[in-house]
């Protein structure tokens, strides 16, 4: 028997919002139950007003709970340990604009308790980790909308927590943003990190999620792997190369004569999203180059008369 403590365990979660002075409730949440594992990507989702967004608040300690409880490590979520081990996006984050992305993440360092010693180190580690070390000493006000997620995502992970909830992360972001996001994703479940995602993008979550769970009106309809959920278990797919018609029919007949059925015969295809990624060019992206969207100009072509040095960082 598996004993270890979750990264996140909800029982019995019910959440009242009084939306009249006469004391008429709206129930948010409904009885919830769910656990995610330590190392896994769990997908939350569910149509706008299903109780995602407020059942992320209360595992931030952010709302408490009208009945129920919520742990995250083993902590009651609304004690103030248990956001020690916990990064944040949220769906729309708002950054000071005239910081540039260094000074950001370093503000957000600060107020997580990075030490001192550890504090340029580890900044400059997860700025470059997200891709934009050649954009850090630009001001936030400038980047993209794909840019702004990224350095959102850096200052979730300054202080290296096990947890990371991700609230809508690629909302608004072109399919190349999405993408490059994906992938930071599964490079952090490659880290052992613990994930939870919520997203409308219903494709994205089969690219990253090991688990998902659906909610709708507040409670819970289906949660399971992909597999148990989407998988076809009485079907085999198999891919040939062409067949002509006179071959297909002898194998039809031969499914046949051994009381199997074929069923259907279909050209396979790609989807758009990985046709367009194929068609775009990605150079420069999460390897500490400007990224798509940048518009950075290498500096050999930019005049010196008109050339500025990047602002230096602050001082601790």
């Amino acid at each position: 028997m598996n004993t270890s403590i979750p990264a996140i365990s909800i029982k019995g979660l019910t959440k009242d919002f009084a939306v009249t002075l006469r004391g008429v409730k709206l129930r948010a949440v409904d009885d919830l139950s769910l656990q995610v594992e330590k190392g896994q990507v769990f997908g939350l989702l569910g149509p706008n007003g299903s109780g995602k967004s407020t059942t992320i608040k209360i595992i931030l300690g952010l709302l408490g709970a009208t009945v129920g409880e919520v742990k995250v490590f083993g902590v009651p979520s609304h004690q103030v340990e248990s956001r020690r081990n916990v990064g944040y996006l949220p769906e729309a984050p708002y950054f000071y604009r005239y910081l540039s992305g260094y000074e950001l993440v370093r503000f957000y360092a600060r107020v997580c308790g990075v030490p001192k010693a550890q504090l340029k180190a580890r900044v400059n580690d997860v700025v470059d980790w997200v891709g934009l070390s050649q954009a850090a000493n630009r001001r936030v006000g400038t980047y993209s909308k794909g840019m702004l997620q990224r350095i959102g995502l850096a200052q979730a992970l300054v202080h290296d927590p096990k947890l990371i909830v991700l609230d809508e992360p690629t909302a608004g972001v072109d399919p190349v943003g999405s993408a490059e996001m994906c992938e930071l994703i599964l490079k952090l479940k490659r880290q052992g990190k613990t994930v939870l995602i919520t997203s409308h993008l219903l494709a994205q979550i089969e690219d990253v999620c090991d688990r998902v769970a659906i909610l709708d009106h507040g409670k819970l309809m289906v949660e399971g792997s992909l597999l148990e959920l989407v998988g076809q278990r009485d079907r085999q797919a198999l891919i040939v190369d062409p067949l002509p018609a006179a071959e297909i029919e002898a194998l039809r007949e031969w499914l046949t004569s051994r009381g199997h059925v074929l069923n259907a015969i279909e050209q396979p295809r790609a989807r758009l999203d990985q046709l367009f990624l194929s068609k775009i060019s990605r150079t420069g992206h999460l390897g500490g180059n400007p990224g798509v969207g940048s518009n950075v100009v290498p500096s050999s072509s930019v005049p010196k008369s008109s050339a500025s040095a990047p602002s230096s960082a602050p001082k601790a």
